[in-house]
């Protein structure tokens, strides 16, 4: 069984994907100022969990590395075909889930270094960083929908009682 964390990670994955069901490449490229694209912060959460659990965790590696250049923090706006990025997407958590599938709570305390970013943290607290950061964009995306004039849009926090439940540690 995955560590709980792994455990909301997963289902923030699968709430960003259910938020984004039934749209389409042209409704999730169009921008609305200051706001990136829905298509973009897909490939910008792709870009975070390569980041970290793949080339921080795992001594530098990247599946995808046009996602540092493309979709990391302050990276130029784009407008990318939401179908593609979400092959890169899955391309990246399939990737990085033998490594979150082997988390330990240990593991969760170390410290660690952040490349690029000169401070020292914790995989847990990076951890929350992307949890956080699924359903800011999750947020965001809803809102950017709504702009788009959609409607019956998906309720929030979908199945948390079934699909991820709090669970305490157990290490």
């Amino acid at each position: 069984m995955s560590h709980p964390l792994v455990e909301q990670l997963r289902f923030a994955r699968s709430e960003l994907q259910r938020a984004l069901a039934g749209l389409s490449d042209e409704e999730a490229s169009r921008r609305f100022l200051p706001m990136n694209c829905i298509a973009w912060n897909v490939g910008h959460l792709a870009w975070q969990e390569q980041r970290y659990w793949l080339t921080a965790a795992q001594d530098g590696a990247m599946v995808r590395p046009a996602l540092d250049t493309e979709f990391a923090y302050g990276a130029p706006a784009s407008t990318p075909s939401l179908a593609q990025i979400w092959v890169v997407w899955r391309e990246v958590t399939a990737a990085t889930d033998p490594w979150l599938d082997a988390v330990t709570t240990e593991k969760l305390a170390e410290l660690l270094t952040v490349r690029g970013w000169g401070i020292t943290t914790t995989y847990g607290s990076l951890m929350l960083r992307v949890i956080d950061h699924y359903w800011y964009h999750i947020g965001e995306s809803m809102a950017i929908r709504q702009l788009l004039g959609h409607t019956h849009l998906p309720d929030f926090v979908g199945g948390i009682d079934t699909e991820a439940p709090y669970r305490p540690e157990r290490e």
